[in-house]
């Protein structure tokens, strides 16, 4: 029999079988989170978030031409290319555990005879482990949307397959071309991602053991050490100070010799290459194959990194989507380093309550400035009251320091210790953020609800019930809800137990080997974890940063095939032995992964993140100017925008973005078909190190000012209008919250900024209090656009837009569905009131004539970042429409729009929040007549609040206060349905209302008192 030929067909068919499947559960559209970013950026060669993913762009381009020009279909086309690299990724796994477990019965010998069984055994553990990996939770998610993970992925197969090529080879001529290789695609993978970086180690370890004939612990160490030096090297070395090299040899050239931007880079450029190819004849002329295989293996590296090339030539043309506009030495080195995101402490840190004792200043921070580099400013370093070593609770930033006392348990006023530090990193850090998403792929999944320590949202499970209810508490009240949930995925500890047994046998047979991939599988795991040093509450779950060590894992399925069989061979036939083996390994690996795993991860059903977008411009008028922050508001936007051309009219703007030099220069500037944002400020006032931040100074003005007199004074460089620092420097400052601006009836009405009914309700003056006590350049953009905009462009804020970003306008913000409409117009609302106002006639037109709702009302599975949406969809959008048309006496529009909501929401509970935010949409569907639909949300939202209820309470009786937040809601719940149905409800109804308000009354009690 052919090995070869054997083990090369069946990982094809490994690779097409999980290729097909992940093309069948592709999203059809643009996903959440970065995609839409993606997508669009891919699509027209633009510019995404530091540190850039080149290669990434490029491929992804090439997969968007097999849409045939059909906008609509791009973004399938670039999840299919997520598809295929996963599926590329399963056939590298493949050979890759076929090669490790033929190396258990012949070596490295490559021409050595195996028996039938053998290869049937090798071919069967390659099989199992490739496809138990294709179907793990984390991987089968990345490999249906357009994100680089699935590409790191493929990237790390090829570089860990091909140094196993390399040691079978080691001894013949021309081997370390493997290792070249391996250079290149190492090189190529820092244009998707660094993930791929962390096998360099694992790698090390493989030269080390091939080409020493006794590995000793000393040996091994120093190898490891070899690997770590080299890794760190490509890190910062080739990644960051090549790059910091090239920008100071232009900044002499430019600053110095009087160059033009870019001559030094160059030079730089040409002294690399100039010494790389010197080193390279050098070395053999001199027959130094070690120097040789050095300098051409950094010479790929920095072949294949120059897919970084990219980012510059499109910065250079200025594209709609360009972040960070890295088009000189200085802003790209910034952009590589991710600069705009922050450092988080690794060695040395602050604990969350230290205080600052000093501040210095740091590393200078270079911008263009007109034919010179300038120091825009120093990064500023402080220095602190209490620091430790190894810091893993140091965030000061949001609920981080009230997260961590309740954690760790800590009182208001004590203070943390460096047990503490460890508790949070073993307890959270890696129990939380690694060893639950291990368990996840491995054992078993409550559900998809993204937790932050809560034992009833996203925890592992394995089916198993004692063991599930030592671990969650309360599980045998486990609500239906929960039961039928496709998110729920229990895999009864098969997959982790074979993988267990994998790597006992491995460690038996090839200590060596195991031992590399127990390293690949540390240092793509426990490792990016010392790494990240992760704060709590992150906005979404991590797992995907982790794909490499569950890889790595599944290697160990696979060849836990061998540890049954040993096993077996004692009691029965070798054959019989093998047989039974595999088959326990099918069903414990791939077929119990898919099983459970299918139905939440098709998303062919899904197309809500688009809908959202539209949805959001949908409810702008035309040319509008729609203020956005959170991805996953802009990123589907810019979606719908750049690569399917939706409204092109409206100006999308991010607040997150506005404070940075950059993006404000760029909205002063026309997109596609929507004009540049009337800022009107000088860019050379708001350049980088320039009013970076404006802090609020008291100064008693009992009036309010006009806008644009404060903006003189913020913007002002007289030192009159300044303030002086004890370091002498003099700044501006925002001297008043209280704000005003004069409104011109005229431009108002002719622009149509009012509906016709409110024209009287215009005021003449605006007056607002500012909400915040500083200015960024996003504050001091609006209130420019306020200043210089005269109700020419409508301006918007997406619903989701944090209150605190509406400055002190909430009073006049006018709901008209996705968006808030500013209108000067006053209903007797006091000031810092929120605004209740909603244009109820526009609002009702865009729900039933433009919006769409992504198919949740009938798709099978609905993800968690979809879902979150409910609540507002059915309480905001639906619910208080609704009631306001009541109010109004449209009887008929309010009916017409709870049947909306009916024939569109989903037909099932997910969150408490959601089933709490059906009340008003309740009320109006039983006065309209629609009793039998009411009827039947009522029962089913009745049945999930006593359900959960009930496990909520027994959880937090057995656990934690952190289960009293869903608590909280569910009372909630009760007491507001309890209200409904006294009113409104049918007898029926109204008794499961009072019988689950007596059941909870204690707590009512408490309360109360």
């Amino acid at each position: 029999m052919n090995y070869k030929k054997i083990n090369d067909l069946l990982g094809w068919i490994c690779a097409i079988v999980a290729t097909v499947i992940y093309i069948m559960t592709v999203e059809r559209t643009v996903s959440w989170w970065d995609c839409g970013e993606f997508i669009a950026s891919a699509y027209k060669m633009q510019i995404v978030h530091q540190p850039g993913a080149p290669l990434f762009l490029m491929v992804e381009n090439v997969f968007s031409n097999l849409a045939l020009g059909d906008p609509t279909k791009i973004a399938f086309w670039m999840n299919v290319g997520s598809a295929v690299c996963s599926g590329l990724t399963i056939l590298f796994l493949f050979w890759t555990i076929t090669a490790l477990a033929r190396k258990v019965f012949v070596g490295n010998d490559r021409n050595a005879a195996l028996s039938t069984l053998q290869i049937f055994m090798i071919m069967a553990s390659g099989a199992v482990g490739a496809l138990a990996y294709a179907f793990t939770d984390t991987f089968w998610f990345s490999a249906v949307e357009a994100e680089v993970y699935a590409m790191s992925s493929l990237c790390t197969a090829v570089v860990f397959w091909a140094i196993l090529k390399w040691e079978v080879r080691a001894d013949e001529p021309q081997s370390d071309r493997w290792l070249v290789l391996i250079a290149y695609v190492m090189g190529l993978s820092i244009g998707v991602h660094l993930l791929n970086l962390l096998v360099i180690p694992a790698i090390a370890l493989v030269v080390y053991f091939r080409k020493t004939k006794q590995s000793t612990g000393s040996g091994i160490l120093k190898a490891l050490g070899i690997g770590v030096v080299v890794l760190g090297v490509i890190l910062w070395g080739v990644i960051q100070y090549s790059i910091k090299l090239a920008a100071y040899f232009d900044l002499f050239f430019v600053n110095s010799l009087g160059f033009g931007f870019g001559w030094g880079a160059a030079v730089f450029a040409i002294l690399v290459i100039g010494g790389l190819a010197y080193g390279i004849i050098h070395s053999i002329k001199k027959a130094k194959p070690l120097l040789n295989i050095a300098l051409v293996s950094a010479a790929f590296i920095l072949f294949g990194y120059s897919s970084f090339a990219m980012i510059l030539i499109r910065a250079k043309a200025d594209p709609t989507l360009n972040n960070s506009d890295p088009d000189n030495a200085f802003s790209f080195l910034s952009y590589l380093n991710r600069e705009q995101y922050g450092d988080e402490p690794l060695f040395k840190g602050r604990f969350f309550d230290s205080r600052p004792t000093g501040v210095e200043d740091g590393k200078k921070v270079y911008r263009k400035d007109g034919d010179k580099y300038v120091v825009a400013k120093r990064n500023p370093v402080y220095t602190y009251d209490k620091e430790t070593l190894f810091p893993r609770i140091y965030s000061e930033k949001g609920g981080h320091p009230d997260y961590y006392r309740e954690y760790l348990g800590l009182g208001p006023n004590e203070t943390p210790t460096f047990a503490d530090n460890l508790k949070f990193f073993f307890g959270y850090q890696i129990g939380h953020m690694y060893g639950r998403y291990f368990l996840w792929n491995f054992a078993g999944r409550q559900n998809d609800q993204q937790g932050h320590g809560s034992f009833t949202e996203g925890n592992w499970i394995s089916g198993i019930t004692p063991i599930d209810n030592a671990m969650l508490g309360g599980q045998y009240k486990l609500p239906s809800s929960a039961k039928t949930d496709p998110s729920r995925n229990t895999y009864f500890f098969l997959p982790l137990i074979l993988g267990i047994l994998g790597a006992v046998w491995h460690f038996g047979k090839r200590q060596r080997d195991a031992g590399v991939v127990g390293l690949l599988f540390f240092f793509t795991g426990i490792a990016i974890v010392l790494y990240l040093n992760q704060t709590p509450l992150q906005p979404r779950e991590r797992d995907y940063a982790y794909a490499g060590s569950f890889y790595a894992f599944s290697i160990w399925i696979g060849l836990g095939l061998f540890a049954i069989a040993d096993f077996l061979t004692k009691k029965m036939k070798a054959r019989t032995a093998a047989y039974i083996a595999t088959a326990v390994g099918v069903v414990a690996g791939p077929v119990i992964l898919i099983a459970q795993n299918y139905d939440d991860h098709n998303r062919s059903e899904k197309s809500l993140a688009r809908d959202m977008a539209r949805n959001y411009l949908e409810s702008c008028a035309p040319n509008a100017i729609l203020f956005s922050y959170g991805d996953n508001d802009t990123y589907p936007l810019w979606y719908v925008q750049e690569v399917e051309g939706f409204r092109t009219d409206v100006r999308v703007v991010n607040l997150s973005l506005l404070s940075a030099d950059w993006y404000m220069k760029q909205m002063m500037k026309k997109v596609n078909d929507a004009d540049a944002l009337p800022i009107h400020i000088d860019p050379e006032l708001i350049k980088d190190g320039v009013r970076d931040v404006i802090y609020y100074q008291d100064y008693s003005i009992p009036n309010h000012v006009p806008v644009k007199d404060l903006l003189n004074v913020m913007l002002s460089d007289n030192p009159q209008n300044k303030v002086q620092l004890q370091s002498g420097e003099f700044v501006n400052l925002l001297p008043t919250k209280k704000m005003e601006l004069a409104i011109d009836k005229k431009a108002v009405l002719a622009n149509n900024v009012v509906p016709k009914e409110w024209e009287s309700a215009v005021v003449d003056t605006m007056r607002w209090t500012y909400s915040l006590n500083y200015v960024s350049r996003a504050e001091l953009s609006m209130l420019a656009i306020l200043a210089n905009n005269n109700w020419e462009r409508p301006i918007y804020f997406t619903i989701t837009t944090p209150e605190d970003n509406y400055i002190g306008l909430d009073r006049y913000l006018v709901s008209e569905g996705f968006a808030y409409r500013l209108m000067p117009v006053d209903f007797g609302l006091k000031e810092g009131d929120p605004s209740s106002i909603e244009n109820v006639e526009q609002t009702y037109d865009n729900i039933v004539n433009k919006f769409s709702w992504g198919n949740i009302g009938n798709a099978s599975y609905v993800d968690p970042d979809s879902y979150r949406y409910i609540s507002m969809y059915v309480g905001t959008i639906y619910g208080q429409t609704a009631q306001q048309l009541l109010s109004a006496g449209e009887t008929d529009k309010a009916k017409k729009l709870v049947l909306n909501a009916y024939d569109n929401m989903p037909k099932r509970a997910y969150l408490m929040s959601e089933v709490m935010s059906y009340v008003p949409l309740l009320d109006v569907m039983y006065k309209v007549g629609e009793t039998a639909k009411a009827n039947e949300i009522t029962r089913r939202n009745l049945t999930f609040i006593r359900e959960n209820m009930a496990y909520y309470e027994a959880v937090a009786e057995t656990k934690s206060n952190l289960e009293y937040r869903n608590m909280r809601f569910g009372l909630a719940s009760i007491q507001r349905y309890k209200q409904l149905l006294d009113e409104v409800g049918p007898p029926e109804l109204k008794k499961q209302s009072d019988e689950l308000f007596n059941v909870y009354r204690h707590y009512f009690e408490q309360s109360e008192q």
